[in-house]
């Protein structure tokens, strides 16, 4: 049975704490507390054995040892049993030759789903849910990206987005369009009004990157 708070009344924001839980997996029990201290990509997918959600797993599997060189787990969710998750990672080794080595939670009452604002308070079913959060080793929600269900994430995109979040951390540099890491970051820069217009380019002051 998931150990999951209450269902939050507003969805959940950037710089909140992510709601804790406690969940069955397909390694185990699994608390959001026992990832602190390091970064965490928890993400949901619609259903097991679709088509878009596989290719996603695959390439994440295919991916994992990046995000492990990055200081980040990763944590899947959906409404499935436990026990169609390993039927379904089974499947993939078997079809594929992947071996999917993060853990998958089954939320079959959606709990946590709803009291991370996955899924709407009155939907019967997680159709339409394929949602990320990257939470930081505070256990602070630094990003949230929402898929509709026919649409699959980008797992380079999801890597750029850590790798960004991790180099403007605790800094005043910022990470600019399509920043990838070796890239150089922007400086926060420090004007008012009346610095607008002047001679320097305020908006294209850049700092090493990290």
């Amino acid at each position: 049975m998931n150990d999951t708070p209450a269902v939050a009344s507003e969805p959940i924001r950037i710089g909140e704490t992510a709601p804790n839980f406690r969940a069955r997996t397909t390694l185990g029990e699994r608390s959001l507390s026992e990832y602190r201290g390091q970064w965490l990509i928890l993400f949901s997918h619609p259903a097991d054995f679709t088509p878009v959600c596989t290719t996603e797993f695959i390439a994440l599997a295919k991916s994992a040892e990046e995000f492990d060189a990055a200081g980040c787990a990763l944590l899947g969710l959906s409404v499935d049993s436990v026990y169609s998750h390993i039927a379904w990672v089974t499947a993939i080794k078997h079809k594929f030759g992947v071996n999917v080595p993060f853990p998958i939670i089954e939320d079959p009452s959606m709990a946590i789903g709803r009291a991370y604002g996955m899924i709407d308070d009155a939907a019967i079913d997680s159709a339409t849910v394929r949602s990320t959060y990257f939470i930081d080793p505070e256990g602070i929600i630094r990003a949230i990206t929402t898929y509709p269900h026919n649409v699959g994430r980008s797992v380079s995109e999801m890597l750029r987005l850590l790798h960004a979040l991790q180099a403007t951390e605790g800094s005043a540099a910022l990470a600019p369009e399509g920043w990838e890491p070796g890239d150089r970051l922007l400086a926060l820069p420090i004007i008012n009004s009346a610095e607008i217009g002047a001679e320097d380019d305020w908006f294209c002051h850049l700092a090493d990157a990290k």
